[in-house]
């Protein structure tokens, strides 16, 4: 007779694993990057972010090792209207590698250049949603991501999000071969992050090992991820907003890593479902977003009666690390995080909008958005647009 383990799930016994070629991880490793790119190609597409002054010292040593240097910049989320312009650019210089360096909008960019610039076709062929999300026929360039942010784990993720303006939406340009060669994260370039950045980017990182961990599509993989990452990440933003902090810089950077793995094999939530709409309609960040609808979709999934058990269990989980951080009782722990973000200062939404936001609109669109797919519980449409309501009227 066959027996199991008391709470055996053999749903979370399947996975699969997709993952960069190769991660360095670790203080000082930033060092590493410019002989592996050069390893890689010696025509390189450089795409940072104008703030990032360790770019300069990259772009220095690339060229002392011999590599032609194309420099373009980030400027907020990339769109369709600037991707095309940086591809036509990069096809000219003959580039053969691409190194990302900045926060999750910069390697988002150069992740999509790196693999439209060899294909034989416009974005739209290969853009979910809006475009006919085929495959791409063409194997990316090689790629190197160097973030200088904790956030959205870009670094590790085989997906870039791209803005269509037109359409009001970002939508994903996604395929398995866009994840990088190399993912060099370095916590010291994350040090004196200005406190807003922090803030935003990290409560997406939490936001990122927290949603795997409730998805439907969750696994024993990403289960071990974010059982380590969810306590950690809110330790260190935690801190982070009071104080400047190397350890806490090294753990949320961690945590970045992890909830990038975990999305890429086990999927998001309702979080991001409503955010990705909302960023392409209003332009509001990302992490503003992402830390503005955390404990509003907490409270729906706390309230749910059709939450499956095993979710249940794992709220209380997450409930419970909330409140070992946050201070007081499981019980209340979701409404202190939503305390705690008010008195760390994140924009409200209503201040960041001209005019009113068709809630309706938006959760219709939001249902059906890939990041929905997993999240634990069907939200009806009304109560996704009251959810909505909600964040954009509560001060």
């Amino acid at each position: 007779m066959e027996t199991r383990c008391s709470g055996h799930d053999e749903r979370l016994m399947q996975f699969a694993l997709a993952a960069p070629a190769r991660i360095e991880f670790g203080r000082g490793k930033s060092g590493m990057v410019a002989p592996a790119v050069t390893a890689l190609g010696l025509r390189v597409l450089l795409v940072r972010g104008r703030s990032v002054a360790w770019a300069d010292t990259l772009e220095r040593d690339l060229k002392s090792g011999g590599a032609a240097v194309t420099v373009v910049y980030g400027s907020g989320e990339p769109d369709l209207p600037l991707l095309l312009n940086l591809v036509e650019e990069a096809r000219e210089a003959q580039i053969d590698v691409v190194v990302g360096v900045g926060g999750g909008s910069v390697i988002d960019l150069a992740k999509a250049l790196a693999a439209l610039v060899p294909a034989p076709a416009g974005p739209m062929r290969y853009l979910e949603v809006v475009g006919e999300g085929k495959p791409l026929e063409a194997a990316p360039l090689p790629f190197v991501a160097v973030p200088t942010t904790s956030g959205t784990g870009a670094e590790v993720t085989k997906n870039a999000v791209i803005g269509i303006p037109e359409a009001g939406r970002k939508v994903s340009l996604r395929d398995n071969r866009m994840l990088a060669d190399l993912a060099v994260i370095d916590p010291a370039l994350t040090d004196g992050c200005p406190a807003s950045v922090t803030l935003a980017s990290g409560l997406d990182a939490v936001v990122q090992v927290i949603e795997p961990y409730l998805s439907s599509r969750a696994t024993v993989l990403s289960d071990a991820l974010c059982r380590d990452a969810i306590p950690r990440g809110l330790r260190a933003l935690h801190t982070l907003v009071g104080s400047e902090n190397a350890a806490a810089r090294d753990d949320l950077a961690l945590t970045s890593v992890y909830g990038g793995l975990a999305l890429a094999n086990s999927g998001l939530g309702a979080v991001h479902g409503v955010a990705g709409v909302l960023g392409g309609t209003t332009g509001i960040p990302h992490g503003v977003l992402c830390g503005r609808f955390l404990p509003l979709v907490l409270k729906d999934h706390d309230e749910a009666t059709d939450l499956p058990d095993p979710v249940r269990t794992r709220l209380e989980e997450v409930k419970l690390w909330m409140a070992t951080v946050l201070g007081g009782s499981k019980e209340n722990s979701i409404d202190a995080l939503e305390a705690w973000i008010d008195q760390a200062g994140l924009p409200w939404l209503s201040d960041l909008v001209d005019g009113p936001v068709d809630s309706d609109a938006v959760a219709a669109a939001s249902a059906l958005s890939s990041s929905m797919k997993g999240n634990p519980v069907t939200i009806p449409h009304e109560r996704l647009s009251q959810m909505i309501r909600v964040a954009f009227t509560k001060r």
